[in-house]
Order: structure tokens, then C-alpha cells, then sequence
């Protein structure tokens, strides 16, 4: 019985340790700038860069961000979005009608170098969403990354009207978005779903 009892206790572990190795741990990718406001908060002579490295945990994942060659001294909001309004050669989506349901995540601020390095800790991969059964929303996955002017005059200098604030900062008067995910090219998901299933004539996240 104890021998028998072992053995299942075994293979139990070993399941775990397989379904677990078959989950992406850890993705890495690049935020593109948004050109119209680029001159509005890349250092002269230098182009903006953000990598996002996100590492899968038990209860939570790690959300890193890592951004050089900003304007110093610069506000903006990290949200995770559930459109981006690029496609996936980077030009802008023709298509694009609005950024869908965002999630305010971080703050962000450059130094004087014009670098940001922050990091978050929540639900990110394969199963960040929203959802709100008074106004019939559906759960909705935020799979895009995506940070915003959190001043609307630091933007105006690039054709951005302050009078007209969108709604991404903790006062909902920020500025436009300054960079943004790219959705891949074949399943047209945001990089924060690592486990894209096709269904019907498109993808979905497979949230196992």
C-alpha cells in the first residue's frame, strides 16, 4: 500500500512538473514608439527604446520595464490594453477604432538620464482580464502593453490638443500614448498571451 501510495504521489509531481514546463516562463519584447509625438519625448539625436521582460510565478507574474534614451524628467502611465492601435510591422492600423478596455498598472518617470526601470508584480500572462456584468462586459484579456503622457502639455508641442486629455492617468486628463505592443503577425494577440490557440478563423489565448 505505501509502495503503491508512492508511486502515485510520483507520478503526481511528475504531471505537475511537465504541465508547468510546457507554460512559457518568461517572454521578452519591445515597445515602438508612436512617431507622430516621438520628437515630443525622445532625446535629440537618440531614439527611444522599452523592453518588457514578464516572468511567469505561481501566484503572480513580474512585469519588468526597462526604457533608455527618453526625454529626462518625464511622467507617464504604464497600462496593460486590449488594443493596440499598430499592427504588426509597426505602421498604424488603418482600422483601429479605440484601445478597448485598459488597466492602469504603474507610474512611470524618467530620470535624469532619461532611463526608467521599474517593475510590477500581478496577473499578466495568458489570463489578464476584465470584466463587468453591469454594463454586459464580457471577461476581456488586456494583452498589449502601453505607456501614456501623463501631462497633456508635454505632448503639445507634437499637435496633441491638452484641452482634449484622454483618459489614461490616476486624473483621467493624461496625454496620447507615447509607446505600445505590437500584436503578433499571425494570431494578431498582444505579446502577453504566450499560449495562442486558433479557433474558428482566429486565435484565442489558451488559458490552461
Amino acid at each position: 500500500m505505501k509502495r503503491w501510495f508512492a508511486t502515485l504521489t510520483m507520478a503526481l509531481v511528475m504531471a505537475l512538473v511537465v504541465c508547468s514546463a510546457a507554460q512559457v516562463q518568461e517572454t521578452i519584447f519591445n515597445l515602438t514608439s508612436q512617431q507622430k509625438v516621438l520628437p515630443c519625448f525622445a532625446q535629440p539625436g537618440y531614439t527611444p527604446t522599452a523592453q518588457v521582460i514578464v516572468q511567469r510565478g505561481v501566484d503572480n507574474d513580474v512585469l519588468i520595464l526597462r526604457a533608455q534614451h527618453l526625454k529626462p524628467n518625464l511622467a507617464f502611465d504604464l497600462f496593460t490594453i486590449q488594443n493596440s492601435n499598430l499592427l504588426a510591422d509597426g505602421q498604424l492600423n488603418p482600422n483601429f477604432t479605440n484601445f478597448g478596455l485598459a488597466w492602469y498598472q504603474s507610474d512611470l518617470q524618467t530620470d535624469s538620464n532619461g532611463n526608467v526601470d521599474i517593475a510590477i508584480k500581478t496577473i499578466l500572462l495568458d489570463q489578464i482580464f476584465g470584466f463587468d456584468p453591469a454594463v454586459a462586459l464580457l471577461p476581456t484579456n488586456t494583452f498589449h502593453v502601453g505607456f501614456w503622457f501623463n501631462n497633456p502639455e508635454d505632448a503639445a508641442a507634437c499637435g496633441f490638443n491638452p484641452a482634449k486629455p484622454t483618459p489614461f492617468n490616476g486624473q483621467h486628463k493624461a496625454g496620447p500614448n507615447a509607446m505600445i505592443s505590437l500584436p503578433n503577425a499571425t494570431t494578431n494577440l498582444g505579446p502577453l498571451c504566450t499560449a495562442p490557440e486558433k479557433q474558428g478563423t482566429g486565435f484565442v489565448c489558451n488559458l490552461q
